[in-house]
């Protein structure tokens, strides 16, 4: 193509500049081939343009709209009705309830965060510890689920059989039948809705669910995907005093989102924001797979086990998602200084391996003069993410998640504003937390049109999924 383009311009190039000598001209043109100089090639390149974009060219996906749950005033507990929830559990020692309190304290989350009635029924009723039946599990996921997938079909104006996929995703809770299922029947939907039920994905499961819908839609033209992201407690409580898998007891609460996608030229229209990029990366060595781990403990209390060095691990994990999102997102200056840092840091490891095979003598008194040239010493460049992403909304895992991402990216404090938001109102959400964050962007921080918005999640296994939205309306 660019072969042929090169030799129709450098042919009107020639026959139209009145500079060039005849002679020139002419040797020129008898080595052109005869058919080069017909007008069809013209048509021809543009057809071939034409096809090239097309095999390129997918289907945008739309954020119509979303919505979050917003738990009844029954489910709010305050610290110390949720310290007195734990205490006549029965099963903690005085060293345990004085550990939840500390870790309750430090949290980050207010005093209206929920917990299912399954679990507070023991503030109703002394006499009651926590109802785990599967029953109540499923009435739990029930209220959260239905409540905003009618939400947002209300606020999107989508009709229940006019959703062609249907995405949920919710990781400690997997009855039978599925929670897609459920949502099917409640809603009347259609028998041959492609349904998809995502379980064990952890606290980054929703971007799974944005991604797979994404896929979907690309292969699919004129169709609308639902995506719902929630967490069950219910049956998640634990019993034990493992200190290590007590922190969940303080860190997660109730919430859930539903997410309508679509493809439609007229969705795009009235959507509020156009998915840009997904990045998913997931560590597979063996301590980033047990940094979340669901196991029993040593009197086979069922829990979830958090590793103390899991800010770390998500640190390490966020680094590789930020190294395959940073060409999508930052500016070409910020590239090249990324380049020419990992370009110094390479060649110096190279001349230091050479220095030490050589003589003794004249290794050490280079190495002197290079002292500071030592691979060790040259810090690796950081690339300022805030030149290309305007807000941010990062998983609401606790405080010291939070702080760390910020501190790692050199974050502004109004970037880290929706995530401690969402922490002190709601907690720990789990999959939803991101689109808590992005609730708080779209009503307090009211972005423009073309700024862009990046959710980051972290989840186990361990994962780190980014997303990357463009803002269609203000």
């Amino acid at each position: 193509m660019l072969c042929y383009l090169t030799a129709q311009i450098t042919f009107d190039v020639i026959t139209i500049g009145p500079s060039i000598p005849i002679e020139i001209t002419l040797k020129v043109l008898q080595g052109l081939p005869p058919a080069l100089l017909d007008m069809s090639w013209r048509s021809t390149l543009l057809g071939l343009c034409l096809v090239w974009y097309l095999a390129r060219h997918h289907h945008p996906v739309y954020l119509v709209d979303f919505v979050t749950f917003e738990p009844p005033e029954s489910w709010q507990l305050t610290h110390d009705q949720l310290m007195t929830c734990m205490q006549r559990q029965r099963c903690f020692t005085e060293e345990s309830i004085m550990f939840l309190k500390r870790i309750l304290d430090k949290s980050g989350t207010g005093q209206r965060t929920a917990w299912p009635p399954g679990i507070t029924q023991c503030l109703r009723d002394e006499s009651k510890i926590a109802d785990q039946s599967v029953e109540a599990a499923r009435k739990e996921s029930e209220t959260v689920i239905c409540n905003v997938v009618h939400n947002c079909l209300k606020r999107t104006g989508i009709l229940a059989p006019e959703v062609d996929i249907l995405i949920i995703n919710c990781s400690l809770f997997s009855p039978t039948p599925s929670l897609c299922a459920m949502v099917m029947n409640r809603f009347n939907m259609r028998g041959n809705v492609m349904a998809y039920n995502i379980s064990g994905m952890g606290c980054s499961a929703s971007l799974v669910g944005i991604e797979l819908a994404q896929n979907i839609l690309r292969s699919h033209p004129s169709k609308v995907a639902l995506v719902v992201s929630t967490e069950n407690l219910t049956q998640n409580l634990y019993h034990g005093n493992d200190r290590s898998m007590l922190l969940q007891n303080t860190l997660f609460r109730c919430g859930g989102a539903a997410i309508m996608l679509s493809n439609k030229w007229r969705d795009g229209q009235r959507a509020k924001f156009k998915l840009l990029r997904v990045v998913r990366t997931q560590g597979t060595g063996d301590e980033a797979y047990a940094a979340v781990y669901e196991c029993q403990d040593a009197n086979g209390e069922h829990g979830v086990r958090l590793d103390r060095n899991i800010v770390n691990i998500a640190g390490h994990t966020m680094e590789k998602n930020f190294t395959v999102l940073g060409p999508y997102v930052l500016p070409l200056s910020e590239q090249i200084r990324v380049a020419y840092s990992l370009a110094k840091k390479k060649i110096c490891k190279y001349l230091w391996k050479l220095l030490n095979n050589r003589n003794q003598t004249a290794t050490s008194r280079l190495q002197k003069l290079l002292s500071n040239w030592v691979p060790v010493k040259i810090p690796t460049y950081v690339p300022d993410f805030k030149r290309g992403i305007d807000y941010w909304c990062i998983h609401a895992g606790g405080r010291a998640v939070v702080d760390g991402v910020a501190k790692n990216l050199k974050l502004l404090p109004e970037h880290a504003e929706p995530s401690k938001y969402a922490l002190f109102n709601y907690g720990n959400t789990s999959s939803s937390s991101i689109w808590y964050e992005m609730e708080y962007v779209r009503k307090f921080q009211k972005p423009k049109k073309g700024h862009r918005v990046l959710q980051v999640a972290f989840g186990s296994g361990f994962k780190c999924n980014s997303a990357v939205w463009l803002c269609l309306q203000e």
